[in-house]
């Protein structure tokens, strides 16, 4: 018989929450649920803001959200899991990290509180009361914490860098207006 103790407890805890947050998250962007703008709406956002293709970044976001958090749940191949959800919060926090800290600002403090919880969780692991430890492991060993890591890591630093160039590269093309209504010099 397997007796569980309170970090086994916590770990649920932690897992059912952050997990069912990022589901829910992914569920707006894939299919519109709980308000939200499903792939063409959050498609159209992401184009915006730099991440493109939107339609592909949105699917993106969303699988990495809905998939890595129902997994997180589950406590089911957990690094990968972690990983791909850190990884979809780095480049929600890249995106609001202009706006400062605070969520109330438009702030990357949330997407940064899920991400590193995620990542926490990957690194930890799921604790027993979990379906890898039902399984044995045998997609949440040792070895692949750093891989689905490393691996999330590459994947994200390219599209944040592809985004902010992008950015950028818009910012520096933009001309101001040089006449007002009236045809005077600004």
């Amino acid at each position: 018989m397997t007796c569980f103790d309170r970090r086994d407890l916590g770990l649920l805890l932690l897992r059912l929450g952050t997990g069912g947050v990022l589901a829910a998250h992914g569920a707006q962007k894939l299919f519109g649920w709980f308000g939200g703008g499903g792939l063409s709406g959050t498609g159209a956002f992401m184009e915006s803001v730099g991440y493109a293709p939107g339609r592909a970044s949105a699917a993106a976001a969303g699988l990495a959200e809905t998939g890595g958090g129902t997994l997180l749940a589950l406590g089911l191949a957990t690094p990968a899991a972690g990983a791909a959800a850190a990884g979809a919060m780095a480049g929600a926090s890249a995106l609001h990290a202009p706006n400062g800290f605070f969520a109330q600002s438009g702030g990357y403090e949330h997407a940064a509180s899920l991400g590193l919880t995620a990542a926490g969780l990957a690194v930890t692991g799921p604790g027993r009361i979990s379906l890898d430890h039902a399984l044995g492991h045998t997609v949440d060993r040792n070895w692949m914490v750093p891989v689905a890591l490393a691996v999330t890591a590459a994947a994200t630093l390219a599209v944040i860098g592809a985004r902010y160039a992008r950015v950028r590269g818009q910012d520096e093309g933009e001309q101001g207006e040089l006449f007002d209504e009236e045809g005077v010099a600004v």
